[in-house]
């Protein structure tokens, strides 16, 4: 037992240290843009932040410490079972009474009194999936279009569509797009890649003109944010003026104007419109920069690891938070179309935080061996 869980090298102590940083300034921002909501809703004004402790930083740490100690090379075989099950989960929120909606969004199981969303754990075990694939030496993965690009396209396709009817859009956007980068950094021929870009971006057009809902309306808010500022691009608005109003420095830690009245998901798809107006720039690109340092060092150390396997690990995450990260920062800049997604580390979620305190301890394990 001993020898299983053993590591003859040190962990990238620069990552933890970054890591630890991150995980620690998001608890404090959130405690800041939660704080009125708490107070009005429940008369307690670190309401949320205990929770988001409870069920989210607290199974983090035990899912931090597992990660951590378990040879990550043993991933390789297991990580089939891992996303079949993942999937299984997915099949469950819409079509068992397990699966709950709230916000008009049906992305959460309920198992007695534990509630998570199945779809963030992907985060994790989609990447693996792809890196235990690509590197297997056995199987032409990336020039044999039966054996690596069909397979690829179905399954990740599979797993757009159980992800589009809760709907979770943005979250295809995330894993999608790591898919195909962390493909093309596996080897695959340009064609092939070319073709799964062309690809999704066809089925991802199709569903935004079937749908016609809400979907389509954030697109033409993005392109028109003055033709309906009280209705579709009223977030998108909101976020400009809060972000706007920092200015340099801010108007101080838990002073923003417009977190409990009129910018809406304060805790989460807005949270870092939040922090730019009680931090202001100053702030907004300090956390920038712990993110880019991030991301940055993950990318650095899979030129490190001695196998195909953990270097993918690697890309994966740190393409899965760095695009994360782009997109969310991007949507309340009015750079990118409005859509849900929180910020790493930051965003109020446990089963978001608990995910990427497990990505860590994957990536100090691959790190230390």
């Amino acid at each position: 037992m001993r020898n299983f869980f053993s590591s003859s090298r040190e962990p990238d102590y620069f990552l933890f240290a970054i890591s630890f940083i991150l995980i620690v300034l998001g608890l404090i921002i959130l405690a800041s843009a939660s704080s009125s909501l708490g107070q009005s809703k429940f008369n307690d004004s670190y309401y949320f932040l205990k929770r988001q402790i409870l069920y989210g930083f607290l199974p983090g740490i035990l899912g931090f410490f597992i990660a951590y100690f378990f040879p990550y090379q043993k991933y390789r075989k297991l990580a089939l079972y891992f996303l079949l099950l993942n999937i299984i989960l997915l099949i469950l929120v819409k079509f068992s009474p397990l699966g709950f909606a709230a916000g008009g969004s049906a992305r959460w199981l309920k198992l007695g009194p534990i509630t998570f969303q199945p779809s963030e754990l992907l985060k994790i075990t989609y990447i693996m999936y792809i890196a235990a694939w690509l590197s297997n030496a056995k199987i032409n993965r990336t020039g044999d279009i039966t054996k690596g690009f069909f397979p690829f396209l179905a399954i990740s396709g599979f797993i757009a569509l159980l992800l589009y009817i809760q709907p979770a859009t943005s979250i295809i956007i995330i894993l999608i797009g790591s898919g195909i980068v962390l493909y093309f950094i596996g080897g695959v021929r340009l064609k092939y890649f070319l073709g799964f870009i062309l690809f999704s971006a066809a089925l991802l057009s199709l569903g935004l003109l079937i749908d016609g809902g809400y979907r389509f309306k954030r697109i033409t808010a993005f392109l028109d944010p003055s033709k309906d500022i009280y209705g579709s691009a009223y977030h998108l608005n909101q976020a400009l003026i809060t972000v706007g109003s920092g200015g340099l420095t801010g108007l101080g830690f838990g002073q923003s104007t417009t977190k409990a009245k009129t910018l809406p998901e304060p805790l989460g798809d807005s949270i870092f419109a939040v922090m730019a107006q009680e931090l202001g720039f100053i702030g907004s690109l300090i956390l920038i920069i712990l993110l880019f340092c991030l991301i940055l060092r993950l990318f650095l150390l899979s030129f490190r690891a001695k196998d195909k396997f953990g270097q993918l690990i690697l890309i994966g995450f740190g393409l899965i938070i760095g695009i994360q990260s782009i997109i969310h920062i991007s949507v309340l800049i009015g750079l990118f179309p409005p859509t849900g997604i929180p910020l790493p580390f930051v965003s109020y979620g446990g089963t978001a935080l608990a995910v990427f305190m497990t990505m860590i301890g994957i990536a100090l394990n691959v790190s230390k061996r």
